[in-house]
């Protein structure tokens, strides 16, 4: 994995939108996109590594990887599109400035519209200095940032260090189940996810497509982590308008048999399987 410049932000795209999934679904919120993630859902990686040579992935698009297509997985990451080529080495001033274009900086400011640190994976090490040498720039500046809120959005497979855990208002962990295609040493890492437990406001996201994944998600990190049922929330593997209803009536009538927070995915909803909207 290239070394990653902790003065910049490895950026693979930032936009203005709504949060769409989890406990936060409804807020808007400014997304910081950061390149490059340790998992490569529904791929293998030498399949990623032939399409990083290739460069035959069009930006935004949405397509099956190999373990996807040999049934090994039953889904693909949906922003492979965005962070597979890394992305740009972007000063901190870039990121201040891009809000005050879309005339979101004073409302990032009083926490009126959320920071989402995603990726990729946002937890990388590099990533990790990034963020917070990016958020102790912005607090040298003379213009006080107020109440601002972050949350990120994490793979719950890199334990979080200390100056950026105290810096988050939310954690979101999304940990990958068997149908990612990610063997169970790759997806599931101990130490990570008792981390997160540690945090005063963090969920567990997890992606359904069977009743055997829920009983998967409870074997595999609810059991043995003591994960609290108020922490754990499900949404449906979708990812086209045509089966939003079909499957969200699945998530929450799953959710009052196992008691788990049900949701579903509102940017499907809205702008079905566009990206960065």
């Amino acid at each position: 994995m290239s070394k990653i410049d902790p003065n910049k932000l490895l950026i693979s795209s930032d936009f203005y939108s709504i949060q769409g999934e989890g406990i936060s679904s409804g807020i808007p919120s400014y997304f910081v996109r950061l390149g490059i993630c340790n998992l490569t859902c529904g791929m293998s990686r030498a399949f990623t590594n032939k399409l990083m040579k290739e460069q035959s992935l069009e930006d935004g698009e949405i397509f099956v990887g190999d373990l996807h297509a040999e049934g090994k997985a039953t889904w693909t990451c949906d922003s492979t599109s965005q962070w597979l080529w890394r992305g740009e080495d972007k000063e901190f001033d870039y990121l201040i400035n891009r809000w005050k274009e879309e005339g979101v900086y004073d409302y990032i400011k009083d926490g009126s519209v959320h920071i989402i640190w995603t990726g990729g994976e946002p937890t990388i090490k590099g990533h990790q200095e990034a963020i917070v040498n990016f958020h102790n720039y912005w607090l040298s500046q003379a213009d006080p940032i107020g109440n601002t809120y972050s949350e990120i959005e994490t793979n719950g497979t890199i334990v979080i260090g200390v100056k950026l855990f105290n810096m988050l208002d939310q954690i979101n962990c999304s940990p990958k189940l068997a149908n990612s295609g990610m063997t169970e040493k790759q997806r599931i890492v101990p130490a990570a996810i008792k981390r997160i437990m540690e945090h005063d406001n963090y969920q567990f996201k997890f992606v359904i497509s069977t009743e055997e994944d829920i009983k998967e998600l409870f074997r595999d990190f609810v059991e043995p982590f003591n994960i609290p049922l108020k922490n754990v929330v499900c949404m449906p593997g979708l990812d086209d308008q045509d089966d939003f209803h079909e499957r969200t009536n699945f998530v929450l009538e799953m959710a009052k048999i196992y008691k788990f927070r049900g949701l579903t995915r509102l940017h499907i909803a809205a702008w079905n399987k566009t990206l960065n909207v």
